[in-house]
This record gives C-alpha cells, sequence and structure tokens, in this order.
C-alpha cells in the first residue's frame, strides 16, 4: 500500500482561485506582500500630520502627504480633524478628545487587518463590529497625585465577528490582525518620543 505524504496530499490538493474579496483587492495584497519580500526597503514608511491651535482646547489635523513604497504620496483628498475636550473637561465639545481618537485608531487598525486575512484566508464577511472603552483618572492628567498616570490605565475592545467560516477560523482572523496591528504594537509597547519646541 503506497503511503501519501504530507507534502504530496497538500500538493494534489487544488489551489483557491485569490480573487477580490471582502472589498479587498487580494491579488494586489499578495503582490504587495511579495514586492517588498524581494525588496524590504519598500517597506519604510513615514506618516505625517500637522495640527494648528484654533480656540481654547480645540485645535485641527491635517493629513495629507506620506512617504513609502520608494516615493513620496498623497491621499485622494486632505483629511482634516478637529479635536477637543468635552465641556465637563474644560473644553467646547466641538469634537472628540484627543484619547477618543486613540480608541478610534486602535479599532479601525485591528478592522483593517481583519479584512485583509479575511480575504488572504478567502473567508468572506457578513459583518464585523468593535466597541471600544477605556479608562482614565484624571488626577494624573489634572497634576493632583504623581501615583496615577496621565493616560489610560487600561482598554478593552470586543469584536462581534460574522462569516462563512467556523468560529474558530473567525476568533483566529481577529487574533492575527491584532498580532499585526501597528497601533496595538504602539500602545502596547510603546515608542520613542522626540519632541522639539520652536518659540
Amino acid at each position: 500500500m503506497t503511503q501519501v505524504t504530507t507534502e504530496q496530499a497538500s500538493s494534489n490538493k487544488p489551489k483557491r482561485e485569490v480573487k477580490p474579496l471582502n472589498g479587498v483587492d487580494t491579488p494586489m495584497l499578495f503582490a504587495t506582500i511579495n514586492a517588498v519580500g524581494q525588496s524590504p526597503e519598500l517597506a519604510k514608511f513615514r506618516f505625517r500630520a500637522t495640527n494648528q491651535w484654533l480656540a481654547g482646547t480645540h485645535s485641527r489635523s491635517t493629513i495629507g502627504m506620506f512617504s513609502g513604497a520608494g516615493g513620496e504620496h498623497s491621499h485622494s483628498q486632505v483629511f482634516q480633524y478637529d479635536g477637543d475636550h468635552h465641556p465637563v473637561l474644560c473644553g467646547q465639545g466641538k469634537a472628540p478628545a484627543p484619547v477618543e481618537f486613540l480608541m478610534h485608531a486602535l479599532a479601525a487598525c485591528i478592522m483593517a487587518g481583519i479584512g485583509n486575512i479575511a480575504a488572504a484566508r478567502g473567508v468572506k464577511l457578513e459583518s464585523v463590529t468593535a466597541s471600544v472603552e477605556g479608562d482614565i483618572d484624571l488626577l494624573g492628567l489634572l497634576g493632583l497625585s504623581d501615583a496615577v498616570r496621565n493616560g489610560f490605565q487600561s482598554m478593552r475592545i470586543k469584536f462581534d465577528i460574522k462569516g462563512d467560516a467556523p468560529a474558530e477560523k473567525l476568533r483566529e482572523i481577529v487574533q492575527q490582525s491584532r498580532n499585526r496591528s501597528a497601533v496595538f504594537d504602539v500602545l502596547t509597547n510603546g515608542i520613542p518620543i522626540d519632541l522639539s519646541v520652536e518659540a
């Protein structure tokens, strides 16, 4: 009796056709991964934003250009986002608080990964939602206690995901996205930030 090795079995298995899925250009995703694998210098990116004070705690960030993949790039349009503090925090509530943008960044980063990873694995998504919460104690940032940090003490993010795959595979997709999330990495590992001032 001839024994079939795992390699032979997998080579006899028909290859899945790679096609766009979940709004992701999956062939382009794989082509990008292959191109960067062959030329690692293409992986170096620098994102930029400017911010201007408007009044009180209200400011506006502008995002338009970034560099990477061997050149300079511009978004399809210039994006502007206002930030403010809530009236209970001495602001005017004209925009979300900066810490709320941090929650948005975390959810949006992991969500983008879920879309890509599901498409790469041939899983059609039906719906994905995330809810994010962050706990902060204002004694720190108000300067009332040196024992309390200025930022979030903890954050929680919960995903509800449905698609044409078993629950375990869907959970693996979310986990892999978390493992590859740039924002999750920054929040959990920290980075050096060089602050300079011209006055």
